[in-house]
């Protein structure tokens, strides 16, 4: 019997406590602009960043063999 009276005073304290209603606001406000966003950037962005990166490694991998053929031959 405590345990609902105790339950029934915190469902009320709850729904009379607005003081972090604009912090939750704000929360939901920033995720509903990052989440497409986001979506964007793994739909559009990702593939030429990962692309830009890996010719970065490919490059990379040449160089570090003509290096390696040069060293080689003297």
């Amino acid at each position: 019997m405590a345990i609902r009276k105790w339950i029934r005073r915190l469902a009320r304290t709850i729904r009379r406590d607005e003081q972090g209603a604009l912090s939750l606001e704000a929360v939901l406000l920033i995720g509903a602009i990052a989440i497409p966003v986001l979506i964007g950037f793994m739909k559009w962005g990702y593939p030429k960043v990962k692309t830009y990166f890996m010719d970065g490694i490919n490059d990379l991998e040449v160089q570090t063999e003509n290096v390696q053929n040069d060293e080689a031959t003297r």
